[in-house]
């Protein structure tokens, strides 16, 4: 399994979906060797083998995450083992590339390759033409999602296609993904299943909320403040600018709403900056990257949770804000309402009907109460090991040569 990220040193939901992944595939009796970018240790994964690709610490791996902030970066050739050939994502790639090319050599000759999103696909590509394993593609997001429009890097389009092309059966986490896939790479339908992400009831464990972590905002809510939050990357994907002015929309209809934005990323002091000019600056509440304790606690305080994305392929926060009793208001932009159904939908560009929305739930306890109430016995049906069952069916059938 070719992977970028996992806990504890991930920096959103495609780590999480692939430990929790690995871990149901294992317990089905699977034998996992999964590849990191990075050395480091990952606690409770002793039901697989590890392998760090390069010696970067996880903590301070110069470009690795650059792919999120919207840059564009050369795709030269480096030194092969000069050190200027980890200083951008493309370097670490190829020494990815290198690391897998070893690996398989030296024995480690897969049934099946799983490579997880475009920073893997290079590898996976290699990986297959060394072995003639069958290689799987499971597609958490494009460059179309992360960019939040048709452009993009053109250097990461180039990949995903040649990765979606050479795959021998894709896995996508959304209908949305697969549409993405067909229309946008020209895909056959059928080499592209659907397999929803899930959620792991025993991981989110039980924990008392500390009320002082957000005590501000407790605060607020015994004055009768409804706390609207939302927990993610402050990128142009997640349509924030669009939630800041429909928060400032809702304020002006009903006063007590406050917002907590948990996360970070390049959109930061814009964000901050045009809840300014609306006049709401003091409604939104910023609490920079959250992680631990605040980052439960930040659903814990939210009676309401926005995901509010122009493009997101799936949406694991909104599970895991379920299951922190919030009611859920979801882009129709967005996977996870696939899977769900007692939410409330808009388009991310509405901002006026989500603005009603908001109202309507802060305004209507028994509305509050009873998306809260339904979503939770929804969301508590979807389970990863329904998603490991998939993914080894699609591995038996590709190692016998038939159609998943």
């Amino acid at each position: 399994m070719l992977g970028w990220e996992l806990p504890p040193h991930n920096s959103g939901g495609l780590g999480v979906a692939c430990y929790h992944m690995a871990k149901a595939i294992a317990s089905r009796g699977v034998s996992i060797d999964f590849v990191l970018p990075y050395t480091a240790h990952h606690p409770d994964t002793e039901f697989m083998t590890i392998h760090g690709a390069t010696k970067l610490d996880p903590i301070n791996r110069n470009g690795l995450l650059s792919a999120y902030t919207g840059e564009v970066w050369a795709d030269h050739e480096d030194g092969d083992e000069d050190e200027t050939d980890m200083t951008n994502i493309r370097g670490v790639q190829r020494r990815y590339v290198k690391y897998v090319d070893r690996l398989v050599r030296r024995g480690k000759r897969p049934d099946a390759i799983h490579a997880h999103d475009w920073l893997t696909m290079e590898a996976g590509i290699r990986a297959k033409q060394l072995t003639d394993a069958p290689l799987i593609v499971h597609v958490h997001a494009t460059e179309f999602d992360r960019s939040g429009e048709d452009r993009g890097n053109p250097i990461i389009h180039e990949i995903e296609y040649q990765g979606l092309m050479m795959a021998d059966r894709i896995i996508a986490v959304s209908g949305i993904t697969k549409g993405i896939i067909v229309h946008k790479y020209g895909i056959p339908a059928d080499k592209v299943e659907v397999v929803h992400n899930a959620i792991d009831l025993a991981s989110m464990g039980n924990y008392d909320y500390d009320r002082r972590t957000y005590r501000y905002l407790e605060d607020l809510k015994k004055e009768g403040y409804t706390v609207v939050g939302t927990v993610t990357r402050f990128t142009v994907q997640k349509g924030l600018t669009h939630l800041v002015r429909a928060a400032a929309r809702a304020s002006e209809k009903y006063d007590k709403l406050v917002f907590l934005f948990a996360g970070d990323g390049e959109q930061r002091d814009e964000l901050i900056q045009l809840s300014a000019e609306l006049g709401i600056s003091d409604k939104i509440f910023f609490t920079g990257f959250v992680r631990g304790r605040q980052w439960r606690d930040a659903y814990n305080v939210s009676d309401v949770f926005v995901m509010s994305s122009v493009s997101e392929p799936f949406g694991l926060t909104a599970l895991e804000a379920a299951h922190h009793n919030s009611a859920l208001i979801i882009s129709r932009q967005s996977g996870v309402g696939e899977v769900l159904q007692s939410i409330l939908r808009y388009d991310f560009w509405d901002i006026d009907r989500l603005a009603d929305q908001l109202v309507g739930v802060a305004t209507s306890p028994a509305l509050a109460d009873s998306l809260r109430d339904d979503v939770r016995r929804e969301y508590a049906r979807l389970s990863w090991h329904d998603v490991a069952a998939k993914c080894e069916r699609i591995y038996s059938a590709m190692k016998q040569g038939v159609p998943a």
